[in-house]
Parts: structure tokens; C-alpha cells; sequence
């Protein structure tokens, strides 16, 4: 399995705080990474602020381990009136390999908020 074609959202570097004493990365910094990731997508579809309103089913197939280069994808996949539906996939990379792995994904909702925080349409493409 290779990375997405496109480039990515985000690339980070797992560092020390990141983790546990064993090395491996909190599950929620990965999740808040893969956040933001997908937020990028939809501000830009929403042409504003947004808010992330769940998550489904995050699964992770590997561990991330203290300098390793996380790098996260993201594909609009929906809109709905006022929401949209963003996949996220967090790839790894061993700082001294060229190989990366798929570590987690997950697909996230957004919606278009307006300036006083609430719901509003998303803009027509």
C-alpha cells in the first residue's frame, strides 16, 4: 500500500512530549493532528469557520513511535446543507527509511459555522 497521490494536509514529527514512556505516540495527539488535517479541507469548502461535530470509527492499524514522520491526507467525500463529510489517513515514516506505513484513519464531520457559531449553508462549488 503506497500514500495518497496527493500531497499532504500536514507533516509533523512525533516528538518526546508526544508519547508514552515506552516510545509510542498518544492516540490523541495523532487524532488531533488528523483534526486539523481534515479542518483544512473544509474551511477551505466552507469558505469560513467550521466545527467538528464527530468522528467515526478511528481504527489504528500501527503505532507511531517517537521520530517518526506522520504525514495526513484528507479527501472531501460529502456535503450536506450546512456539513461536510472530510476521510482522514495518517501515514508514517521511520526517520531513517524511505517505506511509510498507514497508521489510522477516520472520517470526520464538519459544519459551516456562521459568525455568531452557528449553523450555515455550505457555499454551492
Amino acid at each position: 500500500m503506497t500514500p495518497p497521490s496527493e500531497p499532504p494536509q500536514i507533516r509533523v514529527i512525533a516528538m518526546p512530549a508526544d508519547a508514552n514512556p515506552a516510545g509510542d505516540i498518544f492516540g490523541g495527539w495523532l487524532m488531533a493532528h488528523m483534526d486539523q488535517a481534515g479542518a483544512t479541507i473544509a474551511f477551505r469548502t466552507a469558505r469560513g469557520r467550521v466545527a467538528t461535530v464527530a468522528v467515526e470509527a478511528m481504527t489504528f492499524h500501527l503505532p507511531v513511535h517517537v521520530g517518526d514522520e506522520v504525514s495526513l491526507y484528507g479527501k472531501l467525500i460529502g456535503t450536506g446543507r450546512s456539513s461536510m463529510r472530510v476521510h482522514v489517513e495518517a501515514w508514517r515514516r521511520d526517520r531513517t527509511a524511505e517505506d511509510a506505513a498507514r497508521v489510522t484513519e477516520a472520517t470526520f464531520t464538519f459544519v459551516a459555522l456562521d459568525a455568531a457559531g452557528k449553523p450555515r449553508l455550505v457555499p454551492a462549488a
